[in-house]
């Protein structure tokens, strides 16, 4: 089972690992200590440090040597992950604080990881659930040669058939993520039910995306991880960890090319299909005074290349994997369609447009040709005054390196889950809005609002189909209303059904192939799927699962759903 871990773990704690499958103890607690023994085992080996053990009650607890005692064997000296994941500010920052304390106190079912409340004093185990959500001193690296060491790969076997194990449609096939679990239920969309279920690593992130055979599929994880997956044969192929806190990965419309975006460390990691790295760029300005977390990295298919979000820097990056791509011209030229300046070489090179404001996320037109992309408010300095609200959202032409246009909308827009669908004599854009609840309609000829459609509260997602009249749309960020779908009609814009799950929250729409049947998940950790009619809005089926979040239509990803996100 070695093959699943890092290179770096000690191979003596290997006998002690047989539930490793695909990295199943990656996914532990996530968010707490751990100890390849017991914590009583622990306790009765080493004692606790004076500090903690025998200093007066008003002694501050040493935290630091409380984790390298109970934790690092687990977890890495530098909180890096190593059997269990990373505990990186990074990692926990959508884990309550109240949460980090629960399971250091009472640990996980079903995981090595035990409760620690018979070992640690209360005060002792807050101490840890503060102190794993600080920065690390100094703070951690992760090389091309840590890439490189972290890599494993499952030989194929020469005479094996290269045909499903299971019988269904491979294009009509569901990923569904589990994050109650961390676990993956291969679905198939026509019968409705569960093919297998298997482990994923800890807290996967920015949906899995597939070759266009429908074969493979990538998986990204908080922790860094990239899993490359044989949907046919049902088996891990390969594994590489890319960064310490990775936001998401995109894969090149030939399948030859990976991408992976990194909050830790600041980079982008390419890699070729058989997750073998190719080179990192340091996400930095280009004069290299400034560095930036990436906030994502998603495939332009027809443009043959990567386009590249950052969270700290205003730039917009764009990464051909086009052999024969244009040369790259940095800096403003008068014209640059007339190759004015010093040439980069265009393939594999970085061509970036400056923008006034970063993006946090975006969403393609149909011709890849332009970039909408959101604009989260800005921190004010120490001692600044708060900035005036300005626009939230940019329209970026990608041929011409600038923006073109500023989209009307209020609050903050997650165009990264909106949908394009036409209307009248127009395409337009439909986007949840976090900052409430509201659906903004965008005419994307003119990029003016058409239509701010009233729903119950701010959403996450939303989703529809070109088979199907309606949109669905979440309700999740509401404390009210998160309990409720509601339905839109494509044609007139307006709200004509809701559907609930009173009390629990009810999100993440997506759809069959065919698009007569709508998947929803009740994100709850003794949650379901449930199966709705797409014309009728009456479930038809429910599938118990442990909080699914995210699920993934094959066909519907590999051919850019006008109904879903890219």
């Amino acid at each position: 089972m070695s093959r699943f871990l890092p290179r770096s773990l000690p191979r003596s704690l290997l006998p002690s690992l047989p539930s490793l499958l695909f990295g199943a103890l990656a996914a532990w607690a996530a968010i707490v200590p751990a100890h390849s023994a017991t914590p009583q085992a622990a306790a009765a080996s080493a004692p606790l440090p004076a500090a903690s053990a025998a200093a007066p009650a008003t002694a501050p607890l040493n935290a630091a040597a409380l984790y390298q005692q109970h934790c690092a064997s687990c977890h890495g000296e530098q909180r890096i992950g190593l059997m269990g994941p990373a505990l990186l500010p990074e990692s926990l920052e959508r884990i309550r604080p109240a949460e980090v304390l629960r399971v250091i106190r009472e640990g996980r079912q079903a995981t090595q990881m035990a409760g620690y409340a018979s070992v640690l004093s209360e005060a002792e185990m807050q101490a840890l659930a503060d102190w794993v959500r600080t920065p690390v001193t100094p703070a951690p690296r992760w090389s091309e040669a840590d890439i490189r060491a972290s890599r494993s790969v499952t030989p194929v076997p020469p005479d094996e058939p290269n045909r499903p194990v299971w019988d269904a449609d491979p294009m009509n096939l569901f990923i569904v993520v589990e994050a109650g679990d961390h676990h993956i239920t291969l679905l198939d969309g026509d019968k409705l039910s569960a093919i297998a279920r298997f482990p994923s690593r800890f807290a996967l992130h920015g949906g899995p995306k597939f070759t266009l055979d429908g074969r493979y599929v990538f998986f990204g994880s908080r922790d860094g991880w990239i899993t490359k997956y044989d949907l046919y044969r049902l088996r891990v192929v390969a594994e590489v960890r890319a960064g310490l806190n990775m936001r998401n990965v995109a894969v090149s419309a030939d399948g030859r090319w990976i991408m992976a975006a990194n909050y830790l460390p600041h980079t982008l990691a390419l890699f070729d299909a058989e997750l073998n790295l190719v080179q990192t760029y340091e996400a930095t300005t280009l004069d290299g005074k400034r560095s930036s977390r990436v906030s994502a990295v998603y495939d332009a298919t027809p443009r043959h290349s990567f386009v590249v979000a950052m969270k700290d820097i205003p730039e917009l990056w764009e990464i051909s994997y086009d052999p024969k791509a244009p040369e790259i011209f940095d800096g403003y030229v008068h014209d640059y369609k007339m190759g004015e300046g010093i040439a980069k070489p265009g393939f594999l090179g970085v061509r970036r447009t400056p923008l006034s404001e970063p993006l946090d996320d975006f969403f393609f037109d149909q011709s890849y040709r332009h970039v909408l992309g959101s604009t989260r408010p800005r921190k004010p300095a120490a001692g600044e005054a708060a900035p005036a609200q300005g626009a939230t959202a940019q329209v970026v032409n990608l041929d011409a390196r600038m923006k073109v246009a500023d989209l009307p909308i209020a609050g903050m827009p997650h165009l990264g889950s909106g949908i394009t669908f036409a209307w009248q004599d127009t395409t337009v854009l439909a986007s949840p809005n976090l900052g409430g609840g509201v659906i903004d309609v965008i005419d994307m000829k003119t990029w003016k609002t058409v239509r701010s459609i009233p729903t119950p509260g701010p959403g996450f997602f939303m989703r529809s189909h070109e088979n199907t009249p309606y949109a669905w749309t979440d309700s999740m960020m509401s404390a009210q209303a998160r309990d409720t779908l509601t339905i839109i009609d494509k044609r007139t814009l307006e709200p004509v059904a809701q559907v609930r799950e009173p009390g629990r929250t009810l999100a993440h729409i997506e759809f069959t192939r065919d698009g007569r049947y709508a998947l929803a998940s009740v994100s709850e950790l003794e949650g379901a799927l449930i199966i709705y009619d797409a014309a009728t809005f009456k479930e038809v089926k429910r599938l118990p699962m442990r909080k699914p979040v995210g699920k993934y239509n094959v066909w519907n990803k590999i051919t850019r759903s006008e109904g879903t996100s890219h």
